[in-house]
């Protein structure tokens, strides 16, 4: 059986209220205020769809040993690099085995069904094993303009295999067409739409039911053989549209989630997946339609295994929020205002590439070592032994810190050193098992950590150098709530 084995979702700490960008913008555009309502997720200022993608890929992991994943498909139409294969970064950073098949979705907001559609049908054909599906989106919009209100930050992870399958893999069926919604040229920031009602007219209630019903003809189904039907759009008048031209009741679509996220690109499908599938139980199956330069139509079946896989990510990532209750911070966040970062924030050393690759399971991975005469852990990796009663020399090991827990033993807030998020908090940690390093703390204020109270590692953006076109990523420490 072929099918969904595990899944993840993130969605960023932030939370900016839609309210608060019209009463910044709405002088200029009367007409989001049909928009403005609930809040949409925002990415901290060192998050980026990779970062997301790492989050919910080690979400999706938990429990299951990385050595035996064979292949990584990363989704995503604002990837950092256009000229690098982001999923290898993302590889590197979950510590994965070498000999994995890597390999990026992009320029279309489909890209993550069509991921998910393309790891399901190497596992099929027995290619591959295990697949880990990601998509991940964090999109710039201009300012005063009705994306700014609609584009959210998230990403969702599943895994493809055979083992202890929670929804069966049943089908899936495409249509592709060069209908532009959305583009973006290759040296924009932004995307371009087409007028609305025109995407909505000839795009959702054309191209979408055309997909469904090649689905259901191609199996011979019918539409009220589907507990839950995922339609990723922003819109909820225009899921109602395309459920009646399907035939499906209301109380068959799935929340589109736009009051708390907002629209996650490639990740929205997925995002909305996993929320389905939080409340299936065996033997619902559920339909999931991705749209975006044609559609594809994705099934799953829930199958008994489901029952004992109650894993609440969406509603644990909704919950973990925190109030972005300045305009102009979330600007700053998105590079949108030039910010005068002073003679610390302008110095940035030259990366060694050559560094990077040499020490690579070091910074992306986070790994040290662990002595194999006495198990001591610690971090950077060593060949001699930092236990003063063991001391040996060559006996080390590879050992990851990136999913281990941690305490806080000390920290500093400083108003000196540069930070787009003021002041720079970092401080040591204490890794359960051992190991002690000195790390960045994200996602907290000063008035939110205290020396004792436990963390997480987290992969996140560390610093930019645009000259260079790189991006230097690594760990931070995320203090959590008890």
């Amino acid at each position: 059986m072929v099918g969904i084995v595990s899944y993840g979702v993130y969605i960023p700490r932030y939370r900016l209220k839609r309210k608060l960008i019209f009463s910044q913008m709405g002088w200029f555009n009367g007409g989001t205020a049909g928009l403005a309502r609930g809040e949409k997720a925002v990415a901290n200022y060192d998050e980026d769809s990779i970062t997301m993608g790492v989050a919910a890929c080690v979400s999706c992991l938990e429990g299951f040993e990385r050595d035996k994943v064979d292949g990584i498909y990363l989704a995503s139409v604002s990837l950092p690099y256009a000229n690098r294969l982001n999923a290898s970064i993302v590889a590197t950073a979950l510590d994965c085995a070498s000999g994995i098949g890597t390999a990026d979705f992009a320029s279309s907001l489909r890209a993550g069904t069509s991921a998910l559609i393309s790891a399901a049908d190497s596992v099929k054909a027995e290619t591959k094993k295990a697949v880990l599906v990601c998509a991940a989106d964090c999109r710039k919009a201009k300012m005063g303009g009705n994306q700014e209100m609609i584009l959210g930050d998230g990403a969702a992870s599943f895994m493809l295999g055979t083992g202890n399958v929670i929804a069966e893999f049943l089908g899936s069926y495409s249509v592709a067409y060069d209908f532009v919604d959305q583009r973006r040229g290759s040296t924009d920031q932004f995307d371009q739409g087409w007028e609305e009602r025109w995407v909505r007219d000839e795009g959702y209630l054309k191209i979408v039911p055309e997909a469904v019903e090649g689905l259901l003809k191609k199996n011979g189904w019918k539409i009220s053989d589907f507990t839950k039907v995922v339609i990723a759009c922003y819109s909820g008048p225009i899921i109602e549209a395309v459920a009646r031209k399907i035939g499906a009741g209301r109380e068959q679509i799935q929340p589109n989630l736009y009051d708390e996220v907002g629209d996650t690109g490639t990740a929205h499908p997925l995002i909305m997946l996993a929320a389905a599938l939080e409340e299936a139980g065996p033997g619902d199956k559920i339909l999931v339609a991705g749209f975006g330069g044609g559609c594809d139509v994705i099934c799953f079946r829930a199958t008994e295994a489901i029952s004992g896989s109650r894993r609440q990510e969406t509603g644990k990532c909704l919950n973990n929020r925190e109030e972005l209750d300045s305009y102009m911070k979330y600007l700053v966040f998105r590079g949108l205002v030039p910010l005068d970062v002073g003679i610390r924030g302008e110095i940035v050393a030259n990366t060694s590439l050559s560094l990077v690759w040499r020490d690579r399971r070091e910074i992306y991975g986070l790994c040290g070592s662990r002595c194999r005469v006495c198990g001591t852990p610690q971090f950077p990796y060593q060949e001699i032994c930092v236990n003063p009663e063991c001391g040996a020399v060559g006996r080390m090991e590879m050992y990851r810190f990136s999913d281990k827990k941690g305490r806080v033993v000390s920290f500093t807030g400083d108003y000196l050193a540069f930070s787009p998020a003021p002041p720079s908090i970092y401080g040591f940690v204490d890794f359960e098992g051992g190991g002690r390093f000195f790390f960045d703390f994200t996602d907290c204020g000063l008035e939110d950590i205290k020396v004792g109270m436990p963390v997480k590692m987290s992969f996140r953006r560390r610093y930019t150098d645009p000259d260079r076109a790189i991006v230097g990523y690594g760990w931070k420490a995320v203090p959590l709530k008890e």
